[in-house]
């Protein structure tokens, strides 16, 4: 764990191998921030954000803002909330609105399909981030972790990590080093 002082947020280190990542390429994923479970007849695909996930997203991309972990690329679900949770961390680090893509196979996305849109969307991004669903946005975090496993991608959830390839085609489960996890309510 990084050394917080008492009363500040802290990350969660899950694996730290002293690699040089300033030449590798770092995928964020992100777990859409805490929604209302829906009105009467509402679909799943339409729930919206609550007062406390309205909150968190920004807090959470402030916290990266800190470390200097700004997206090229977002890759979201289109279900509400996780497109609005990629609205709300994209204006608060100011990555440009047509650098958010939707993508309908996120939508409760298992980790296998997940890797697919990244290899496959990701492009000459540097640093993309991919906002998703449970459970496969938790599994697919630990598949991709050379490190330490976490149990649950709380909502609003970070997930972050570096891997050594040249292209997103070539990203792979267990590559991922230097990775960091982090949530809303995570304090030290």
């Amino acid at each position: 764990m990084s050394g917080a002082r008492k009363g500040k947020h802290q990350e969660r280190e899950i694996e730290a191998d002293g690699q040089d990542t300033s030449a590798m390429r770092r995928l964020t994923l992100v777990r859409h921030a805490k929604s209302d479970m829906g009105l009467s007849g509402q679909q799943d695909w339409d729930r919206v954000l609550n007062r406390r996930g309205q909150q968190d997203a920004p807090e959470m991309a402030r916290r990266l803002r800190s470390r200097k972990l700004k997206p090229d690329l977002i890759l979201s679900s289109p279900a509400v909330r996780a497109l609005s949770t990629a609205s709300i961390m994209a204006r608060e680090l100011k990555v440009p609105a047509d650098r958010i893509a939707q993508d309908e196979r996120l939508y409760l996305a298992d980790p296998k399909r997940i890797l697919e849109v990244v290899q496959e969307l990701g492009g000459d991004a540097r640093h993309v981030m991919v906002f998703g669903h449970n459970p496969g946005i938790t599994d697919c975090a630990n598949r991709l972790s050379a490190g330490d496993r976490i149990d649950t991608l709380p909502t609003c959830g970070v997930f972050t990590a570096c891997f050594a390839v040249d292209d997103w085609s070539q990203l792979s489960w267990e590559s991922g080093h230097e990775a960091v996890f982090d949530y809303p309510r995570n304090l030290a």
